[in-house]
């Protein structure tokens, strides 16, 4: 494992990026913008980056917290990648649907569901 000063944990798995939050609570600004500067490095360190990003761990997300995910997503996009969340709880979901990010991000109830989606 590869743990960041964003408190994120990168692994590897046969090419795809596999992204986990340390902390519970992803709400303070400060954090969720070295989140996002780690993020959009990693992003940028492939050609064709291929990510999931896990919230297993995650109990809240503010709305900035949210940002930076769409910020991420498009930089996926524009390097032709792919981009997974995955396990991501109930109250939370209810968020990305509330704000209709559920419909823009890949959403997937576990990790391994969304590792093989990957093409």
């Amino acid at each position: 494992m590869n743990p960041t000063a964003a408190g994120l944990q990168i692994t590897d798995h046969d090419g795809i990026s596999r992204v986990d939050f340390v902390d519970h609570n992803i709400i303070d600004e400060a954090n969720i913008h070295q989140i996002g500067e780690e993020l959009i490095k990693l992003v940028e360190s492939q050609a064709r980056p291929r990510i999931l990003i896990c919230f297993e761990k995650v109990e809240h997300l503010s709305s900035a917290a949210l940002g930076t995910l769409i910020t991420v997503s498009n930089g996926v996009k524009a390097r032709d990648g792919q981009l997974r969340l995955s396990d991501i709880r109930p109250q939370l979901l209810e968020v990305f649907k509330i704000t209709r990010l559920d419909q823009m991000f890949n959403i997937h109830d576990h990790a391994g569901d969304a590792i093989g989606s990957f093409g």
